[in-house]
């Protein structure tokens, strides 16, 4: 079977935050791993060879977030690491979360803790209401600690998230506390210094930064409590027993050196094709709104929505010529309802129905922005379209 790309002329990927494409030294890393098929826990030469790949990964990884090598969990990817981190919630805390997480961390609170977790509304511009959070923390009278699970990067809007802040919130309350941080859609596009942050634990994946689908990694803090999810063996240090996917890690480190060697000079240019992207399409259609326009964002995604019109009938006409973008989380692909993320930033429904995400990655040409806009200009603009509607 042929790829998409070479049976279907000047298409344009424009779904980076649902997954890249993999990077050449990730696919020349992973391809001179695959001969090196030996047990990471055996001892012999075989199983210290993939033992060497597995820790030179871990280093990458700790680098990329300026953590230690010995704080990198490797995990199945971000999902994963996500219900690992929210399995450490204590019994007697008071979990909190904002409603715009990501699924993965909405419905893995343990189960049985589901209906005490209070929800942080975020405000217009996307970010997480501090001041609803500042109440919580004065209407609990309890010395209970708190459990605060706070995305860095929202995976819709882009939005970053005021997670040092919560954090100082919460230092100041004098209540022990415990903060979990989805990354995902962060690492790659900004600096992310866990010791920055002050965090207890942090989510990654790899096919977010160019890296394979079916890895990420987990940071626990060195002295943050952690009681492991599974049970078989003792790889990760007994905190992730069976046997390590050494490709995929291999994979995951040469992405994060990658980014690491890279990502200034790419979020720069980034944010030039975007800021071209985003002029251009109030151009086209003035009554274009950018969602979380005026909040700090990640440089390379755009939700926008046009009133009147439907994003699920969008992202059909800009893929039937050739366009990737989304609806929103990948994840929610075949959702009838509106997006949950967009629901907390708007009660508009003609803005709800309507968003539409863009998001751009270390692919992404110059020739591709301008293709999109010349598509964007037949579809936002039905009078100007060259070629046939869709019936």
């Amino acid at each position: 079977m042929q790829p998409l790309t070479s049976s279907v002329s000047k298409t344009v990927y424009l779904d980076h935050n649902a997954t890249t494409p993999l990077r050449p030294e990730v696919r020349e890393a992973m391809a001179n791993a695959f001969d090196c098929f030996g047990n990471p826990s055996s001892v012999h030469r075989f199983g210290r060879a993939a033992r060497a790949l597995v820790e030179d990964a871990r280093e990458a990884v700790a680098s990329l977030i300026n953590a230690d090598p010995s704080e990198i969990l490797f995990t199945s990817g971000g999902t994963e690491a996500a219900a690992v981190a929210l399995h450490q919630l204590p019994a007697d805390a008071l979990p909190l979360a904002s409603r715009i997480e990501h699924p993965a961390v909405r419905d893995n609170f343990p189960p049985e803790r589901q209906a005490a977790v209070t929800w942080l509304p975020a405000g217009a511009d996307g970010a997480i209401d501090l001041d609803r959070l500042a109440d919580v923390l004065a209407n609990d009278t309890s010395s209970r600690p708190v459990f605060l699970a706070l995305m860095l990067a929202n995976n819709e809007s882009g939005v970053i998230q005021p997670v040092v802040a919560a954090r100082t919130m919460l230092e100041e309350s004098g209540r022990h506390h415990l903060i979990f941080t989805d990354a995902v859609q962060a690492v790659g596009k900004i600096p992310v210094d866990v010791r920055t942050l002050g965090i207890d634990y942090l989510s990654l994946s790899a096919h977010k930064i160019g890296g394979p689908k079916g890895v990420g990694a987990l940071y626990v803090r060195a002295d943050a409590p952690f009681r492991s999810l599974w049970r078989g063996g003792g790889q990760e240090r007994r905190m992730r027993p069976g046997t390590e996917n050494v490709l995929g890690i291999v994979g995951l480190g040469a992405a994060a050196r990658a980014v690491v060697a890279q990502q200034a000079q790419e979020s720069r240019r980034l944010a030039r094709l975007r800021e071209k992207m985003e002029k251009a399409l109030k151009a086209i259609r003035p009554d274009l709104v950018i969602l979380g326009e005026r909040a700090p964002r990640v440089p390379n995604t755009t939700l926008f929505a046009v009133p009147g019109t439907k994003a699920e009938v969008l992202v059909m006409r800009f893929d039937l010529a050739g366009i990737a973008v989304s609806t929103g989380a990948a994840c929610s692909s075949g959702r009838t309802e509106p997006s949950h993320v967009v629901a907390a930033m708007t009660d508009d429904p003609a803005i709800r129905e309507a968003a539409v995400r863009v998001s751009l990655g270390w692919s992404t040409t110059e020739e591709d922005i301008t293709r999109f806009l010349a598509v964007a200009g037949d579809i936002l603009v039905p009078s100007r379209a060259t070629s046939p509607a869709l019936p």
